[in-house]
């Protein structure tokens, strides 16, 4: 089948959204699809107020739509709701072709954080996005409860895996620091809480592994804990491993995918009783939830790291690539007019001498394929 993926978020960002994506990519190749990604490296574009990281593509539309009309998806999904989400969305509402998208940040929340929106204009612009999507995929039950609640409709599930040789028990030699260590992994930014594990009570280390627009002030802050920068591969699965506990102090996550990848090292996670955590960590077996980050560090010390390793052992990467591709739908609509297209819908232009308006046909570009081969990490 012909997949073709529209994301705003993809290399060289670090992110869960991008670690997913890249694994997801690998495995759907691997079951023998073919696997278009529409990115904004191929697009003129701007940095993101705040995060210079993420690239705003600039009026896409127009190229978008020769993507998919060169391409012919079989199957389009729509995983950002970014420029490039909006310009393939417009285009399959404009043409009838289904499709579906993935709810993967908490926008909502990420913008309170930063300005005085209110939560409720949020979801109802994500609802509005996500509305016309045959299937909205969620990676946990707190967030289908969540997105439910904020009257999202035709939800389907959509988990998150880890790589568990990457990602393993190793011996604790990659950290020369007071014992015991609690490790931060992820972005530094405001949304991210990272000023939670930082405040915290501790009698040991803190490690810091990440980057992002709030680490310059936060270093310089807190000069007794360890700031590693962005690290990637063996060299974050090493240090990782080496850690004690890690602490996930968001507040705003609807997964996080370094949970699993913490559990996976044999390394118990400390973390609020949140949508995400409460969806990963086992209270008292995998980790430890508490609304004082302190208590759930100190109960973090005391899980055994075999329970971790074991829970992340079922989390593989191919079961959520399965749970993906079933999700899936075809991009021609079955029931809708004559032509084969929801009523009102205008027929897609030629491509290449042919009507699209029967069935979805093309040839593939394997450019974003083969980068996605070479992801290690968010």
């Amino acid at each position: 089948m012909r997949i073709m993926i529209v994301a705003d978020a993809w290399h060289p960002q670090t992110n869960g959204v991008v670690s997913t994506l890249s694994q997801t990519v690998r495995w759907l190749c691997r079951f023998g699809h073919e696997v278009q990604m529409v990115t904004p490296s191929e697009f003129r574009s701007v940095p993101c107020p705040t995060y210079p990281e993420i690239r705003l593509s600039l009026r896409p539309y127009p190229q978008v739509a020769r993507r998919i009309e060169a391409f012919a998806p079989q199957s389009l999904h729509i995983a950002t709701e970014g420029p490039l989400g909006f310009a393939a969305r417009r285009y399959a509402l404009r043409y009838g072709l289904r499709f579906t998208t993935s709810f993967h940040t908490r926008f909502a929340q990420y913008l309170r954080a930063r300005l005085p929106v209110p939560i409720a204009i949020s979801y109802g612009l994500l609802r509005r996005f996500h509305g016309p999507a045959a299937r909205c995929m969620v990676s946990t039950a707190s967030v289908r409860r969540e997105l439910m609640a904020h009257g999202f409709a035709n939800l389907a599930t959509w988990r998150r895996g880890v790589d568990t040789e990457l990602f393993r028990p190793r011996t604790k030699t990659a950290i020369d620091l007071k014992r015991p260590v609690a490790a931060y992994v992820g972005r530094i930014a405001i949304e991210k809480n990272v000023e939670a594990f930082l405040h915290m009570r501790w009698r040991g280390s803190k490690i810091v592994i990440g980057d992002g627009p709030a680490r310059a002030r936060l270093q310089a802050e807190h000069p007794g804990a360890t700031f590693y920068g962005y690290l990637f591969g063996e060299e974050l699965a090493a240090l990782l491993a080496a850690a004690d506990i890690m602490v996930f102090p968001s507040l705003t996550d609807t997964f996080g995918l370094v949970n699993l990848e913490a559990m996976a090292c044999g390394v118990p996670v400390a973390a609020f009783p949140v949508t995400g955590p409460i969806d990963v960590i086992e209270d008292g077996v995998t980790g430890a939830l508490d609304e004082d980050l302190s208590v759930a560090a100190e109960r973090a010390l005391l899980i055994d790291p075999q329970a971790c390793r074991r829970r992340a052992m079922v989390c593989g990467w191919e079961i959520c690539s399965r749970e993906f591709e079933r999700n899936l739908v075809p991009c021609l609509a079955e029931q809708g007019s004559s032509n084969g297209h929801l009523s009102g819908a205008e027929s897609p232009p030629r491509v290449d001498g042919r009507r699209e308006d029967s069935r979805c046909t093309g040839s593939i570009s394997s450019t974003s394929t083969q980068a996605a081969d070479t992801a290690q990490r968010r």
